[in-house]
């Protein structure tokens, strides 16, 4: 058996209770959906380096690896995608402003309480940040019922 995972790293960006999302623009089933500054693992890059590197494309704002906390992955599979593990990195620190720099990719940024995120948030991040608040550092989604 052929099994490929993909790894996506994600970046939350934190201010005070306030986590900063991105609403989506593409043509699948995730547009106008909020979501994390997040990507693909590039080959031969670390994940602290990749979630660095993604902050910086997608809202402009620099973070040294070494200031990356992992604070969840999940274990995701749907229907026709491939599966996918999600790191998700917290910033201690980040310098510069975000801002939107792929209007291609992203309608809006925008800071949501913790506590009171958006519903039409992606499930995957959802539950990331779920975990986050409750100090759970696993999930998996799409997997059928035990």
């Amino acid at each position: 058996m052929n099994v490929r995972h993909f790894v996506d790293v994600h970046v939350l960006l934190l201010r005070a209770d306030r986590v900063l999302l991105s609403r989506r623009r593409g043509s699948d089933e995730f547009d106008r959906l909020w979501h994390l500054p997040a990507g693909k693992l590039e080959e031969g890059e670390s994940a602290r380096a990749g979630a660095a590197r993604e902050a910086f494309e997608e809202v402009g704002v620099r973070v040294d690896p070494p200031d990356l906390e992992l604070v969840h992955t999940a274990h995701v599979v749907a229907a026709n995608r491939p599966d996918r593990v999600g790191l998700f990195f917290r910033a201690r620190r980040w310098s510069g402003e975000p801002h939107n720099r792929e209007p291609d990719k992203c309608y809006e940024l925008a800071w949501f309480p913790l506590d009171a995120l958006p519903a039409d948030l992606i499930a995957y991040p959802a539950a990331a940040l779920r975990g986050l608040r409750i100090g759970e550092i696993y999930s998996e989604l799409g997997w059928p019922a035990p």
